[in-house]
């Protein structure tokens, strides 16, 4: 299968790409892929197309989504203004002719893309004129792997080494409010639930990452759950494994219609 490129900005990195079910299988729902690398511009789409491939093979519509990383114009509030712009293009996608269901739309995001997907989570939530703020397309979930949830904690440890502070421009001290306005973990969402899938064996990001913002959502009155995985940071995205069943098994949980 060969997936469609749709830019949603003039940038060489604003665009995303439709993986589409082969002819004669049924649309599960919709899902969007953020990648990881810690927000950095050697790492790009293309670690989410083995994923990409195996959602579509189930039956899901997927919207693999690049955006600008530090090194190539990324960083705050460009990261963000991409992710957020690139989730609502599909709107636009879908009015484009490819049948798309945009009623159960959910974010699959791992590491750094686990970040930025849980923030978007929260994005009805933000100010006016925030980077990000006023959704087109609304989330109906999010799978967050090994994501980076807790941001100013992980500024402060050096998670990554400086690729948060490379993110934001600075640390949680000197950037409070642009810190207040990124981290999942202080603005957590309240209307949309976050799936986390983490291994204690991560060695790229903390375990306790995924547990801390599961404290912070539940505690806000929003819908949070850990799930334990067996390998490590990087078996969440390799579709042989246990631990991306658990992230599929999450995925039908979320978009399943209530019952």
């Amino acid at each position: 299968m060969r997936p469609r490129s749709y830019r949603y900005g003039r940038g060489v990195d604003q665009f995303g790409e439709l993986w589409l079910p082969e002819d004669g299988i049924p649309t599960v729902a919709t899902v969007i892929l953020v990648h990881g690398g810690f927000w950095r511009a050697r790492y790009s789409l293309s670690l989410a197309w083995p994923l990409a491939a195996d959602l579509a093979a189930r039956g899901y519509a997927v919207w693999n989504l690049e955006y600008r990383r530090v090194g190539l114009g990324g960083g705050w509030p460009a990261t963000f203004t991409d992710v957020a712009a690139g989730i609502d293009a599909l709107a636009g996608v879908a009015a484009d002719g490819p049948s798309l269901d945009l009623s159960r739309v959910v974010a699959v995001g791992h590491s750094a893309g686990g970040h930025l997907a849980a923030w978007a989570a929260g994005r009805a939530a933000l100010p006016p004129g925030a980077p990000g703020a006023g959704p087109r397309v609304a989330l109906a979930g999010v799978v967050a792997q090994a994501g980076v949830l807790a941001l100013a904690d992980a500024a402060r440890a050096g998670i990554g080494h400086t690729a948060v502070t490379d993110l934001m421009g600075g640390g949680p001290d000197d950037l409070p409010d642009r810190y207040r306005l990124a981290d999942p973990s202080a603005a957590p969402p309240t209307g949309v639930p976050v799936l986390c899938v983490h291994a204690r064996a991560d060695d790229e990001v903390p375990f306790e990452q995924s547990a801390r913002y599961v404290t912070a959502v539940t505690r806000a009155g929003g819908t949070a759950r850990l799930l334990e995985a067996p390998g490590d940071h990087y078996t969440l995205i390799d579709p042989a494994t246990p631990d991306w069943a658990l992230v599929v098994g999450a995925l039908a949980e979320l978009v399943s219609p209530p019952r």
